[in-house]
């Protein structure tokens, strides 16, 4: 168990499934990398981006992190969207957040966790944002949904407001931002109301979005 011998017999019986099913697969998979969708999502480990969406190895772009942020000092998530669009092209980015989030809800009830506590912080700004429809909500567990919700939203506008995503844009590159939320108790994704594909879309649909998310 210490060298984790069962998760390299789980890969082997994997790429020999794969092999036998698609005996090109690999060799094409090794060639190129040419997938349509950049997917910026939560680490939690319930949340498999390919397998949720039924894609396979090399159709995906993903970069997670914890609660699925999107802020404009991370280089590591910058150096990942820059990449998917300038270098791969991809035609999509799919920031997905998902409802019960941890993260989200240690952020909203200021939990002490220490060093997380800092990045926490930008959901806590969010939470600002959308202060008073969150305390209209008696439910601890549908104010945690509710802030995944707007958080995704927002997330989504920072995507839009990146300079590599309007660079894009002002070049004529084909691309729409889209912001999606998955529930874990039946593994389906719903679509958010955000379709962003030029500048001047931005502010009306995000106040769009924003206004089905309060209504709902």
């Amino acid at each position: 168990m210490l060298h984790l011998k069962h998760l390299l017999e789980n890969n082997k019986a994997w790429s020999r499934n794969i092999a036998e099913t698609d005996p090109s697969f690999f060799e094409i998979l090794s060639k190129n990398q040419k997938p349509d969708y950049l997917w910026i999502g939560c680490s939690d480990s319930r949340v498999p981006a390919n397998q949720i969406v039924g894609l396979r190895p090399g159709d995906l772009f993903v970069h997670r992190n914890v609660a699925n942020l999107v802020v404009h000092t991370d280089l590591n998530c910058l150096s990942v969207m820059q990449y998917a669009v300038q270098v791969l092209e991809v035609e999509h980015i799919i920031i997905c957040g998902h409802y019960g989030c941890g993260g989200v809800g240690a952020a909203l009830f200021h939990k002490e966790l220490g060093l997380i506590e800092n990045w926490l912080r930008h959901i806590q700004d969010v939470s600002m944002l959308h202060q008073r429809e969150l305390d209209a909500i008696e439910s601890p567990k549908d104010r945690v949904n509710k802030l995944c919700e707007f958080n995704v939203i927002e997330q989504a506008m920072n995507v839009c407001r990146t300079t590599i995503v309007r660079d894009a844009w002002r070049r004529g590159q084909k691309l729409a931002i889209h912001g999606w939320i998955y529930a874990l108790d039946d593994g389906l994704l719903q679509d958010l109301s955000i379709t962003v594909s030029a500048a001047e879309e931005i502010e009306s649909v995000y106040e769009q979005a924003i206004a089905n998310r309060r209504r709902a």
